[in-house]
């Protein structure tokens, strides 16, 4: 099979039919085999009842309904498991990403042998003050964390290679960071490609303000699991080695000053009497309780089922 399109989509049953007709009019166009995986992250609208139609009427879609909703990584990581084509596409259901662009993806894909290739919406539709002047600070501090220069982290148009897909696990609400998590998988070539933004035509956004929040502690996850999932000692150790020669640092000054002042007949000041002395008790116990934490942390890791979890990519 050539192409899976995954599409996660909550209440949008006045668009669904819409996209599945403009979506077969292109696969047909350019003789692609495929399949479309409709998930509906818990719908309270029609939307289920319409997927189900369409999978009845076209042997090439499938339908997938969770119970409740629980969110566009569980649907994408379930569209991940159940995809079979070479390629994977993964689009809104909102008719803001256009199926026209699929081809293009397609080519790129193959042409050069991409991983994964990244949608990047140029040009927005969409609020100038709410929505794309803080996309625009979410997508570089994005892209000054992670070290991937992509302009629109959050596109949902991307192509995948089925083994990118297979390898990695998308989970909370990291479909956002799907890159970085491929690229810590191995898969590193991966560029970006610009797509045309289309308005919304029905409905209206899911997604408020508080997702650049979320998404900004989010990449703060995603790194730190990334670099120091396997060796948490090295981030919370040097922290707290840190911490700990700074109060030390400190002390030695204070009893330092104090000698000095004792030989020299000055007036002396109570250690205890002087702020530095707390900062220093502070940095010291703090830099005890990190290296601890490190050192539990790096227990539980050395004891985890999947410490030894790597990809091969071939064996001879």
């Amino acid at each position: 099979m050539d192409i899976s399109v995954i599409i996660s989509l909550l209440n949008e049953d006045e668009s669904i039919p819409e996209l599945h007709d403009w979506l077969v009019q292109v696969m047909t166009a350019h003789n692609y085999t495929y399949e479309i995986i409709f998930i509906d992250d818990g719908s309270t609208d029609n939307s289920w009842t319409v997927i189900q139609q369409l999978a009845g009427e076209n042997p090439n879609v499938r339908a997938i309904k969770f119970r409740r909703n629980y969110g566009k990584s569980a649907a994408i990581h379930l569209g991940f498991e159940a995809a079979k084509g070479d390629i994977v596409i993964t689009m809104d259901a909102d008719l803001q990403d256009s199926p026209d662009e699929i081809p293009a993806f397609v080519d790129m894909m193959r042409e050069g042998n991409w991983d994964l290739v990244s949608g990047w919406k140029k040009k927005r539709f969409d609020p100038v003050f709410t929505k794309n002047i803080p996309s625009k600070l979410y997508n570089w501090t994005a892209r000054r964390v992670s070290g991937l220069s992509l302009h629109d982290f959050n596109c949902g148009l991307k192509a995948y290679k089925l083994d990118v897909v297979k390898s990695i696990e998308v989970y909370g609400e990291m479909h956002r960071y799907i890159p970085v998590i491929a690229q810590n998988a191995g898969f590193r070539r991966i560029t970006e490609k610009p797509v045309l933004h289309q308005k919304r035509k029905y409905g209206y956004s899911k997604f408020g303000l508080s997702r650049f929040v979320n998404g900004l502690l989010d990449l703060l996850s995603i790194t730190f699991i990334t670099r120091f999932s396997k060796k948490p000692m090295h981030f919370f150790g040097t922290m707290g080695i840190i911490s700990g020669l700074l109060g030390g640092f400190i002390v030695m000054w204070l009893l330092g000053e104090k000698l000095y002042k004792l030989a020299m007949h000055e007036t002396l000041r109570e250690v205890t009497d002087q702020p530095l002395f707390y900062i220093a008790l502070t940095a010291i116990i703090l830099g005890v309780q990190l290296f601890l934490t490190g050192f539990l942390a790096e227990l539980v890791s050395r004891s985890s089922t999947d410490r030894n979890h790597y990809l091969v990519e071939s064996r001879i």
